[in-house]
């Protein structure tokens, strides 16, 4: 029995309609999306952007003098062995972060493929796959790279353009427009699905993703 297909509309750079593109209903046509690993999915994208910056000084840390404040007795006052001390104002801090935190979190390979298919068959539902015969570009050109756009209806919208970092015409063009962000095929995580309005991919383009998530 043949693996069950669904067609999406293709379309020119010129935003004329290029005919359809057929790809499976098990990547692109999920009915039953898992929240769950969804939801795993972008906490652990999120998780693993953080960097462990936060740093506090600890009592050695500190620029101060070893001196002692005050002599031990017979000032009516508590003793004292330094201004360095944690329960003096600019002291050190005893249990602060130190720079080396781990916030790295993972999800297996099954579980991540299975979100991406779920967010992806839910953007292609709301007409968010915009796929296009080819993209290719003569010649760098920021401006002919936002007639596109504005040819695609997608114009204004935040966009993610899924391309080859080979493709030098295409990547120079796009890079610098606003809401727009270029990444590769293989790069693409729920997060971005999530994110973006629109994701822009080639016929091309969209099979290489077919063909990783099956």
């Amino acid at each position: 029995m043949a693996a069950k297909k669904i067609s999406l509309n293709v379309l020119t750079l010129a935003g004329e309609d290029a005919g359809k593109v057929e790809v499976s209903a098990e990547v692109f046509g999920v009915k039953d999306v898992n929240p769950q690993v969804v939801k795993d999915a972008v906490t652990v994208y999120q998780a693993n952007l953080r960097q462990a910056t936060a740093k506090t000084k600890k009592r050695h840390e500190v620029h101060g003098t070893n001196k002692k404040p005050w002599r031990q007795k017979g000032t009516g006052r508590a003793r004292a062995g330094d201004v360095k001390s944690p329960v003096w104002v600019g002291g050190g801090i005893v249990f602060g972060p130190t720079g080396n935190q781990n916030y790295k979190l993972s999800q297996n390979k099954k579980e991540h493929n299975l979100a991406l298919r779920g967010v992806l068959s839910e953007k292609a539902k709301a007409k968010g796959i915009v796929v296009v015969d080819a993209l290719t570009l003569d010649k760098v050109s920021t401006k002919s790279f936002v007639a596109c756009l504005k040819a695609l209806k997608v114009e204004g919208k935040k966009n993610l353009l899924v391309t080859e970092i080979a493709n030098e015409n295409v990547v120079a063009s796009a890079r610098n427009i606003e809401n727009l962000v270029v990444t590769t095929y293989d790069n693409i995580s729920v997060y971005d699905v999530l994110y973006f309005d629109n994701i822009i991919v080639s016929k091309d383009g969209i099979h290489q993703i077919e063909e990783a998530l099956k």
